[in-house]
């Protein structure tokens, strides 16, 4: 599971005009629809192809607990993908993305400084530039370290350094123990 992808998308998620399809059926129906094809989406999913076809029929209505997810991850992946574009585009030019955590942040600095790791809960509203480079890696297929590392550069010059005003020794940032992370658009 991706603690920073998982709210990345969340995030670009709460931008959908419609909601998604919300029943098995409607949502194997979609997914057929997306893949041109029962075999595609079987295989996809990891069960048969008759099993899919009984599905966009509504011959079987309850999907077991972690087909339920894989379905439900799967389409939320692929709807609308224009406003998902949109929602991105517009958060690495203009808008930004804020970022609501409480984990164990902290910095590497010369002996002496009084700021050591803590637990602390942290609401930053992040530059576009930002958003752009956390969508460009998740794109990229970048790990949650990686993306763990892109936020934690953003909070050391947001709210360290404070764009430049302080804490300029400051060397690098501890981003761990996530307790909580949002994202918002």
């Amino acid at each position: 599971m991706s603690v920073f992808g998982d709210g990345l998308d969340a995030a670009v998620q709460k931008a959908f005009t419609r909601p998604a399809p919300k029943s098995a059926g409607a949502q194997m129906r979609y997914l057929v629809k997306q893949l041109k094809g029962t075999k595609a989406v079987a295989q996809m999913l990891r069960i048969s192809q008759r099993t899919v076809e009984r599905y966009v029929k509504d011959q079987i209505k309850k999907p077991r607990a972690d087909l339920a997810a894989r379905l439900e991850r799967e389409v939320k992946t692929r709807w609308q993908p224009q406003i998902r574009a949109q929602a991105r585009q517009k958060a690495a030019s203009t808008g930004g993305i804020v970022i609501d955590t409480r984990a164990r942040l902290g910095y590497t600095a010369p002996i002496g400084t009084t700021d050591q790791d803590r637990i602390r809960h942290l609401t930053v509203a992040l530059q576009p530039r930002y958003a752009a480079r956390l969508f460009d890696a998740q794109e990229a297929g970048a790990t949650d370290q990686e993306l763990r590392e892109i936020a934690a550069d953003a909070l050391k010059e947001v709210y360290f350094q404070d764009g430049g005003r302080r804490a300029g020794s400051l060397e690098e940032v501890r981003f761990t123990d996530i307790e909580h992370l949002e994202f918002d658009l």
